[in-house]
Parts: structure tokens; sequence; C-alpha cells
């Protein structure tokens, strides 16, 4: 195994220098600078020998080192080839580490399927191996890769990532606040969620202008098995947030228009106990789990399979 060298704002300062490089902030490389950070973040998923890390935004290497020492496997990924060579260098010497150059997304609802792939080749390597996600996630594809894992065959036992604090804040929202949205139900309805630490914007190079958290997510095997059809739930929701501070009922006429009358909008809703002045935004997850589950099931069959 190699050490790798540590991330501070000088060492990426001159890494970038010598190749002729900046930061793409289109790409969200911000780099996390504060090496006890580094440490808190890559501890909290508590990473073991029987674990396979999933990381994306590999940057130089360094939070992908300190994890590859603990772990079983670490498969991480890197868009910007530039990036990934010099994180080939760092990572040269750790044969547990797979450096994959995608776009970690094929696109905004599905992850790339080389990235899964290899996952899952790591997992059957060696019986009873757990699969992680910790990263230090660039924030323009944050949203997409946490969602996205939930939906496939291979959901992770636990997602500890760096993101911007407004995403954090989303994510962990109660009812009848201004954060609460579909992210904060599907996140909550099937996970545990919080707010590990927050971070504000020294600690990275380049400043990003906003704070960001340490968030860890864990999925709950008890709640998601009452969702008795994930996909159908993912896309309810977020339906039921297209225009948020409308009235339910207008909502959700307009979402299962042609698959339900009016009429029967309004029995399924009479069924939930939700009066005419009823908003997405003040249903708790519980009931939001209940209305969707009501309308897939008074869905025609071949609407609701």
């Amino acid at each position: 195994m190699s050490v790798a060298p540590r991330q501070t704002a000088s060492f990426l300062m001159q890494r970038f220098r010598e190749v002729g490089l900046e930061p793409d902030k289109r790409r969200g490389q911000n780099f996390l600078i504060d090496l006890n950070l580094l440490e808190i973040l890559a501890t909290a998923a508590g990473i073991n020998e029987h674990d396979v890390v999933l990381e994306v935004g590999t940057g130089l290497g360094s939070l992908t080192a300190l994890m590859a020492e603990k772990a079983g496997a670490v498969v991480t990924v890197e868009i910007d080839k530039h990036l990934q060579l010099l994180a080939s260098e760092v990572l040269d010497g750790f044969d547990n580490v797979t450096l994959l150059r995608h776009d970690a997304l094929r696109n905004k609802n599905n992850l790339h399927p080389a990235v899964l792939e290899t996952v899952q080749a790591k997992l059957a390597e060696v019986p009873d191996r757990n699969f992680k996600l910790a990263a230090n996630l660039p924030y323009c594809i944050a949203t997409p890769i946490i969602s996205n894992l939930l939906l496939t065959p291979i959901v992770p036992q636990s997602m500890t990532v760096t993101i911007q604090k407004e995403l954090g804040d989303r994510i962990v929202a109660s009812p009848r606040t201004k954060d609460y949205s579909a992210l904060s139900i599907w996140i909550q309805a099937q996970c545990d969620a919080q707010i590990l630490r927050t971070l504000p914007p020294q600690v990275f190079w380049p400043r990003p202008k906003v704070d960001s958290v340490i968030v860890q997510i864990v999925p709950n095997a008890e709640k998601r098995a009452k969702i008795h059809d994930l996909k159908f739930f993912h896309t309810f929701v977020r339906s039921m947030f297209f225009h948020r501070r409308k009235f339910l009922r207008s909502v959700l006429v307009a979402a299962m228009k042609g698959q339900l009358t009016k009429p029967e909008v309004d029995i399924v809703l009479t069924s939930q106990e939700l009066g005419p002045n009823a908003r997405a935004e003040e249903l708790t997850i519980e009931q939001m789990l209940s209305l969707s589950e009501a309308v897939r099931q008074a869905l025609p069959e071949s609407d609701s399979t």
C-alpha cells in the first residue's frame, strides 16, 4: 500500500500549476483541504475490510487513499481526464482501488452501467461484502447520485457524503418548512438521515460561495418494505411537488390525467381524509406513503404495474 500526500491547498495549487490547469467550476471541483475533516468523513463512513466503497469525484485521490487503507475495495469515478491522470499517480500503489474515468451518471435518472457493474463485480469477489458510498460529491450531481442509488439493484448500506448545505437541509427537512420537498420524502421514507457536520467555505479549495455539510444516509429495510413500488413512489412524489403551493387535488388531477378521473381522485383523497385545501408540503411522510399507495391501487391494472 502507498501513503497518499496530504491534500493541502498548497499541494493542490502546486499540482494544478505543474500541469497547467485550473479547477473546473462547471464540474463542481472544490477539494476538501481540511485534513481532519477528510479523516472525519472517512471515519464516519465506518469503512472496514468487508466493504466495497464507491467514491464519485476522485479528485487527486487523497480521500480515496484514506479509504483504501481500510476498505476491501474502492471503486472511484472521475470524469475529468486530467484529474484522473493525477489521481492515478497517487493511487498507483493501492491494489484494491479501481479508478474509472466516466461520468458517474448515464443520465439524470440513472447511474452509468459501468459504475454499477464494477461495484457488483467487486462485491462478488468476496462473500458477504457490504456496499457503501463515501465521497466529497460534486455539487452538480449530488442529488441524482444519492436519489438514483436507492433505485438500483445494489442499494448501499450507507451513504456518507459532503454536499451543499442547502441540499442537506432539504434531505432532513420536516413538513411545513421551506426546505421540505420531494427529496425529503423520498429519502426519509426509506432511510435514516442526519447531518453530521457543517463545513464552512474555507475548508475547500477553491472556496465555494456556500456552506457544505457531511450527511449520512442509512437505508432502513423496515421502511423500504412498506413501499410496494419504489419506482412508482419516486415518480409520484416528484409529481406532487411540481407545484408545491397548489392544492393537492389540482396537482393530483393533473398528474393522473388520462389515468384517473376527477371523481376518482376525489374518492382517493376522501379515503385519505385529505380535505380540499390540503397541499403536498403539509403531508407527513406517512401520509404521502399512504396517498401514493391509494393512488397506485386506484389506477387501472395496466397503469399501476
